[in-house]
């Protein structure tokens, strides 16, 4: 999911569960074998998806168990699209003003073809000991994405999905055909947010080619189908926002009746009161889940000395105790990217939120519709080109 955040949301206390701990040592942290810092550093993290939801608390309580490693971290948020260049222009004048990046597929994407990331694998593997045998095998596919460039620290099996106010909406469609006919009916009232910074908005045009047929769907530039139809439905589309939340926003105020969405961006701007509780969520039929990860990347340039804490630092987040807090209000439901971390090690205040707004639904779905992968970088920059291009040009704000 994806993605910054546009909504102001509600910290949660960092309460760690104790059958979480007592399972923490499912990763190593090298911190007594690793080399630590002369002096305690700052970590400056900047987060493009959304994540600090799911991980500020646990970077937190990381820094304040590592006093001798960390002195402060910085947490910082950016829109996805803008961080390759400021990235381009420190590292063209040696500075290294970022230490580690939080992001969805889409900066992932463009920062691998860009080069603009340090390898992290396999030269620190012995910081990340049985990664992928300790990730869920979903996750797992995902963190192929990263290839060598990151460390997946979230997932979420995604959609896409139909979010709708019911009142509204008697009818719900079923399939794409039937969204366009919809659409076209009561024009302006179907909304999404621009894919290159939205993770619902990526995932529903990554969906398209399963549920229209196109041949290869995983190479955007033979789907014929997919852009031939978005471009049908952008006619009944007002604009397109740069991001998730304000398409949220939009959609619990009343001026739009649907949009596209995924488990996480359905759950928690219900439980933040964004969008009304009884507001419903739709599967297209014979669809296939494109599932979504986020992850921990480095930009070029983070000294040697520094590199060390914040590799220590990541290795941390695959934590039980750590990946519990990735339930949070699910925002990225369901969260934990390694296996065996259930609900009940999460905190409290996630548990009852996610016991109360969640959807029984989606055990069923997620059994019953195939699971794949996001576009690998190439072919993801190449699709939010294509878009930007082809269908939102002229309506994105």
């Amino acid at each position: 999911m994806k993605r910054a955040v546009d909504f102001p949301r509600r910290r949660s206390a960092l309460k760690l569960s104790a059958v979480a701990i007592a399972t923490a040592t499912l990763f190593a942290y090298g911190g007594a074998n690793a080399q630590a810092p002369k002096s305690p550093v700052t970590i400056n993290v900047v987060d493009v998806a959304g994540n600090l939801a799911l991980t500020q608390d646990a970077m937190q309580n990381f820094a304040t168990k590592n006093p001798n490693l960390i002195a402060k971290i910085n947490f910082t948020k950016a829109p996805a699209p803008e961080l390759p260049g400021k990235l381009k222009a420190m590292q063209a004048a040696n500075r290294s003003d970022i230490d580690l990046v939080l992001t969805g597929t889409d900066f992932l994407a463009a920062g691998i073809e860009q080069g603009l990331l340090e390898k992290v694998l396999p030269a620190h593997s012995s910081k990340f000991p049985n990664l992928i045998a300790n990730y869920q095998p979903a996750a797992a596919k995902m963190q192929e994405l990263a290839g060598d460039y990151g460390i997946e620290v979230a997932f979420m099996p995604a959609g896409p999905l139909l979010e709708y106010n019911p009142d509204k909406v008697k009818q719900v469609p079923t399939t794409p055909q039937e969204l366009l006919a919809w659409c076209k009916a009561n024009p302006n009232r179907l909304i999404y947010a621009r894919p290159a910074n939205s993770g619902p908005g990526r995932t529903f045009v990554m969906g398209l080619p399963y549920l229209l047929g196109d041949k290869d769907p995983k190479n955007p530039a033979s789907w014929d189908k997919t852009w031939a139809y978005l471009k049908e439905l952008n006619s009944c589309i007002e604009y397109y926002p740069t991001g998730t939340g304000a398409v949220m926003k939009e959609l619990g105020e009343g001026s739009r009746d649907m949009t596209v969405t995924m488990t996480g961006w359905d759950l928690n701007p219900r439980i933040l009161g964004i969008v009304p509780k009884a507001y419903k969520v739709a599967p297209f039929k014979g669809m296939t889940w494109v599932n979504d990860a986020h992850f921990m990347v480095v930009p070029k340039g983070v000294s040697a000395e520094k590199l060390n804490v914040v590799l220590d630092l990541m290795a941390y987040m695959l934590k039980p105790e750590a990946q519990a807090l990735t339930y949070d209000k699910g925002y990225f439901y369901p969260g934990p990217a390694v296996k065996d971390v259930t609900l009940s090690m999460a905190p409290k205040e996630s548990q009852d939120a996610i016991k109360e707004f969640g959807r029984a639904e989606y055990d069923q779905w997620l059994k019953e519709f195939p699971h794949t992968q996001s576009l690998e970088a190439k072919a993801q920059v190449e699709m939010f080109r294509l878009w930007d291009q082809q269908v939102g040009a002229q309506k994105t704000k």
